[in-house]
This record gives structure tokens, C-alpha cells and sequence, in this order.
């Protein structure tokens, strides 16, 4: 795909849709609009959404703006804890240049300590290198204590740039890459249209962790679909073994109505495995890890469990026994923990132990009718929440 730049005048500081659950306080920093290949069957983000690169000039404006309103902020003194409103806005209005976008974000990162900041959209690396080296320098002269530069990362992309840019953009402060992985089984990544096998995932892999940067890899349970759901498992854990990633995202597969791969399922080309299979997959991921020292995160409400966590390899044990105790509970609390965990009420099982909600639980159970041969449609709508 050619690249294709907007030439209209500058409009304001933008904000993309999506960001990692870790950067929720970082601040956001727009480089490309939507994504460049919008092309993966299970994806509904940036769907029938126009993909550009956004004027350089324009990124060193929004840059500069948020340098703006970090200064006022610094000079008021302001306190990260508890900003009175009525000063908020005395700081806002006394600009000529207003821009609320702008300052929301410039006042939800001063109060997070001004650390991190986060490139948006899907895949920034996509423009050309000495463009971005040229907005790390400005990001370092704008922000000299950042600590952290991350951003989303396609492996086709990294596969693609000059030798030793990864390792120039390091320097000036891009230190964590995140990638969707999703499958390493390359029936899984063709079928998807992810754009990339195995080899490339691994090789893209080896480049980021080479030049110094933490790479963290996202897999989707469920991906396979029921047919290649254990090859889905095994095929995963063996590229993991061979990337070690810094980080290990499980993000369960969730079917959005508008994405290809829901289509494919009401025409019945693609069946959702189930909680229980789903589950069964992560296990045998986890069994199949070997010698490696990723850590381990399930930190999203689509997932099961959001307590399977743990560093690799000394808390491998501790993960699988705790989808073992899923599979050891009654038919009727099994349900119970499936329906108050797509509620958000429980993050583990140890939760129904003490959680306030179980009434609720219980209600909704009934209310939906929730019975073992129908708990997974009825998960499925709730799941379509948070998709």
C-alpha cells in the first residue's frame, strides 16, 4: 500500500481509539491514522477506515502544544493528585490556543508522572525511518526524562526497515515494541490474513530484542478455531519458545459481528471454540513453554483468568493449577465463576469466595437461563462488550 499524506491544514492535536492497558496513562501521540493493513479476518478495529500518515509538521505540533500545557501546568504548581477544577480551567482558558483533547491528555499524564509515551495507531513504524528518528529527537528535546517510547508493531514492518534502524530508535528512547503474534501456526496466521508466517514472526522478533528493545508479544487463544485449536496451542508455545518474548499478552479471541471471521462462523466456515476448550488451549501452551523468561500477563477481561500470571519458568506450576482447579469445580460453580467473570465481577476463582456480588451472579444465571449447553453463546454476547 502507498503511503498517502494529508496536505490540509493543521486541525488540532488527535487521539487514536485504541491503546495497551499499560499505557492508559501514557501520554498519546498520533503518527499514523488507522492501519496499513486492516486486512486481519478477526479484527474490527480501523474497519472501512481510511489509512494515512500524518504530516510530520503536524506531530511536531501536537508535540509542542502538549510542551505548552505541560509548562503552565509546572509553572501553577499544580498537584498530579487532586487538580481543583476551577484551576484547570483558568489554565485552559488562558490560551489563545485552545485545544481540550490536547490538555485532557497533557493533565492525565502530568498527574501519572509524565514517564511513558505511547505512538498511536496500529502501526507507526510504517513511516519512513529518518522521519521518525526526526520526532524522537523532538520527543527528546521537548521531554528530556522520558523513560519510555512504545508503540504497536506489525513483524512484516520490522522485517522491512534498514539495518540498524531498530537500534537508532532505541537510542532515542523507543524501548517496548508490542506485536500480535496471535498464532504460530502458520494454517492459523493464513487463514487469518495475518500477512506474516511463523519464520517471520520469530525472525521480526529476534531484531526487536537484538536492538535492545522489550518486546511485548500478544497470542489469542481460540484463534485456531475448533478444528486447529491444539495446533493452535503447541504451534504457539513453539514460536514462543524460540522468541522469548520480554512479555507474553493472552488476549482470548472475541467475535465482534462485524468482522470477517464472525461472518465466516454464521455461514459455519469457522466454529469459536468454547470457555472450557479455550481453556484447555492456554494449558497446553503453558505446559509446552520451555527455557524461556517471559513474564506472563492475562490482564484482560475476554480472558478467563486474569490471575494467570507469573514469570516464567518459576511460576509455570502455579499457572496451570489454576486452570486445573476451573476444570475440578462442580458443573453449576464452573458456570457461576464463567458468567460473574464476563460481568467483571471476579478476576480468579478465589474471588467467588469472597466477592459481594454473588448474588448478582446468581441472578443473571438465572435471568439468562444459563445452562452447561448454552453458557457459551450466552458468554459470547456478554464477551461482545468488550471486543
Amino acid at each position: 500500500m502507498a503511503d498517502e499524506k494529508q496536505t490540509q491544514t493543521y486541525q488540532g492535536y488527535e487521539q487514536g481509539p485504541i491503546y495497551p492497558i499499560n499505557d492508559a496513562y501514557s501520554l498519546l501521540l498520533r503518527l499514523i491514522r488507522n492501519c496499513p493493513w486492516n486486512r486481519c479476518s478477526f479484527c474490527p478495529v480501523y474497519k472501512k477506515q481510511k489509512f494515512s500518515i500524518r504530516p510530520v509538521e503536524d506531530i511536531i505540533k501536537d508535540i509542542d502544544l502538549i510542551r505548552t500545557y505541560i509548562d503552565r501546568l509546572l509553572q501553577e504548581n499544580a498537584q498530579p493528585i487532586a487538580f481543583e477544577q476551577e484551576r484547570i480551567h483558568s489554565i485552559y482558558t488562558g490560551f489563545e490556543i485552545r485545544d481540550r483533547v490536547a490538555f485532557n491528555n497533557a493533565v492525565k499524564w502530568y498527574a501519572a508522572g509524565m514517564d511513558t509515551i505511547f505512538l498511536q495507531d496500529a502501526n507507526p513504524l510504517v513511516m519512513k525511518p529518518k522521519e521518525l528518528l526526526f520526532i524522537f529527537r523532538h520527543i527528546n528535546d521537548c521531554f528530556p526524562g522520558i523513560k519510555t517510547i512504545a508503540t504497536y508493531a506489525r513483524s512484516s514492518t520490522i522485517l522491512q526497515l534498514p539495518d540498524n534502524t531498530l537500534e537508532q530508535m532505541n537510542k532515542l528512547g523507543l524501548n517496548r515494541i508490542h506485536v500480535g503474534v496471535e498464532s504460530g501456526s502458520n494454517l492459523v496466521l493464513n487463514r487469518m490474513r495475518k500477512g506474516v508466517d511463523r519464520a517471520g514472526h520469530i525472525e521480526a522478533a529476534k531484531r526487536i530484542r537484538q536492538a535492545g528493545i522489550e518486546l511485548y508479544a500478544y497470542v489469542m487463544p481460540g484463534l485456531g478455531g475448533v478444528d486447529l485449536s491444539i495446533e493452535h496451542a503447541l504451534e504457539t508455545a513453539e514460536a514462543l519458545n524460540a522468541i522469548n518474548p520480554d512479555v507474553i499478552k493472552i488476549r482470548t479471541l472475541g467475535l465482534s459481528p462485524s468482522t470477517e471471521l464472525a461472518h465466516w462462523q454464521l455461514r459455519g466456515m469457522f466454529e469459536k471454540p468454547g470457555d472450557a476448550m479455550i481453556a484447555t488451549e492456554v494449558r497446553l501452551m503453558l505446559e509446552a513453554l520451555d527455557n524461556i523468561q517471559s513474564r506472563i500477563k492475562s490482564d484482560h477481561i475476554l480472558n478467563l483468568f486474569e490471575t494467570v500470571t507469573g514469570k516464567m519458568p518459576h511460576d509455570k506450576e502455579k499457572m496451570i493449577g489454576i486452570i486445573d482447579r476451573f476444570f475440578e469445580l462442580p458443573p453449576k460453580e464452573r458456570i457461576l465463576y464463567q458468567i460473574g467473570r464476563r460481568m467483571g465481577f471476579f478476576k480468579g476463582l478465589e474471588d467467588m469466595d469472597t466477592s459481594p456480588q454473588m448474588d448478582k451472579v446468581r441472578l443473571a444465571c438465572e435471568n439468562y437461563g444459563v445452562t452447561p449447553k448454552n453458557v457459551d453463546q450466552i458468554l459470547d454476547r456478554l464477551m461482545m462488550r468488550f471486543v
